[in-house]
């Protein structure tokens, strides 16, 4: 009498699906430029224009020996309603270049509101080779309800950064700064 082979048909079904399944996702990004080209709902930026890479200074060259990943990390500070993030979550910089990336700030409430981005960095070690010439956190942001607007970073990392550290990541938190208005109660 012949042995049964219970297993062996669950077996090849769960390839073959598992199979199909694979070949979706992986067709999924294809798939969905093609629909948005179709259309005309192609929202997407190319990465190369939302960031700008160029030296420091016509005198001084980029070291193109090495490349250091900068990741973009952010965070709204209990709970904020607002809508906050990079363009990009990582970039790769030769050290000595100037880079500008671009951040998202969306006010998503129904009052108008100002707000302050502190950042933090690790690794510790890269915090003095990291220089921000232009960065919305240097003063508050104030955007009316329901506003939003990109918000420029520019930045280098210089060459002296220790060859051990590839990769840096820049924290923002956003935190609520609108004035609190008190009302004067008049005794009469």
């Amino acid at each position: 009498m012949p042995e049964k082979k219970p297993h062996r048909k669950i077996f090849i079904i769960g390839g073959v699906v598992a199979t199909l399944m694979f070949g979706f996702c992986f067709a999924m990004v294809p798939l969905y430029s093609m629909i948005c080209k179709a259309t005309g709902i192609n929202t997407s930026v190319p990465s190369s224009e939302l960031v700008t890479k160029t030296p420091v200074d016509a005198n001084m060259k980029a070291d193109l020996s090495r490349e250091v990943t900068v990741q973009f990390v952010t965070v709204n500070n209990m709970g904020l309603p607002w809508d906050f993030y990079p363009q990009v979550k990582s970039v790769r910089v030769h050290p000595g270049e100037n880079v500008k990336v671009f951040f998202h700030a969306k006010n998503a409430t129904e009052k108008d509101m100002t707000v302050q981005a502190i950042p933090s960095m690790t690794p510790t070690e890269s915090l003095s080779h990291f220089h921000k010439i232009e960065c919305f956190c240097f003063t508050q942001q104030a955007l009316k309800a329901g506003e939003s607007k990109e918000m420029p970073l520019i930045f280098n990392v210089d060459k002296a950064l220790p060859k051990n550290i590839g990769v840096i990541t820049l924290a923002y938190t956003l935190f609520d700064s609108t004035p609190k208005v008190t009302k004067e109660v008049k005794k009469g």
